[in-house]
Parts: C-alpha cells; structure tokens; sequence
C-alpha cells in the first residue's frame, strides 16, 4: 500500500523548475522533524548541518559555471575572493572537478 503524500512529503522532480529553493528546503526540514520526532532521535549541529549541505553545491556549481575564476565566483556570490577560498579549501573543492 502506498502511503497518503501531502504537498510536503515529496516534491516530484517534474515540479522542481516551479518550486523554490526555500520551499524545498522547508519540505525536507519538516520530513526531517517528523522523523526525528517518530524515532526520538536528537539532532544536533542541525544549522551547520544545513548550511554545508547548501553551501557546498552553491560554491561548486557557482565555480563550475565560471570555469573555475575564482574572482568572477566570488564576485557572483557576493562574497571576498578570500572568503571564496577559504570556503573552497574547508569543503574540499579540487579545482579539477569544477573546470567544465
């Protein structure tokens, strides 16, 4: 049997395009909850968590499309190049995997 989804169970990925990235991330916060609270599990570090698990795609994906200028990604993020790299460096980004 299949169970009953409400609207944030499961988000399908034909509707990803349509959905945002905070309702996405609520959806699998509110998943996360419930099942910490059907299994009683405590969760802790939750808020570095959540930013690495954002923050780590952001930085390669932002640098995979500036093929690698680390400038020109900082300068897309909004951030100082030094902070750039030090966030490259903490994550283990390797420069070979974002080059496209």
């Amino acid at each position: 049997m299949v169970p009953a989804l409400n609207n944030s169970d499961n988000l399908f990925v034909a509707n990803l395009q349509s959905v945002s990235l905070e309702k996405l991330v609520k959806s699998k916060l509110e998943v996360l909850f419930r099942q910490q609270k059907d299994t009683q599990v405590e969760i802790s570090g939750l808020y570095n968590i959540v930013l690495e698990q954002v923050e780590k795609p952001l930085l390669e994906l932002t640098l995979a499309n500036c093929r690698g200028n680390q400038v020109r990604a900082a300068q897309l993020l909004g951030i100082n190049r030094n902070t750039l790299k030090k966030k490259i460096d903490t994550y283990k980004i390797h420069a070979k995997n974002i080059r496209n």
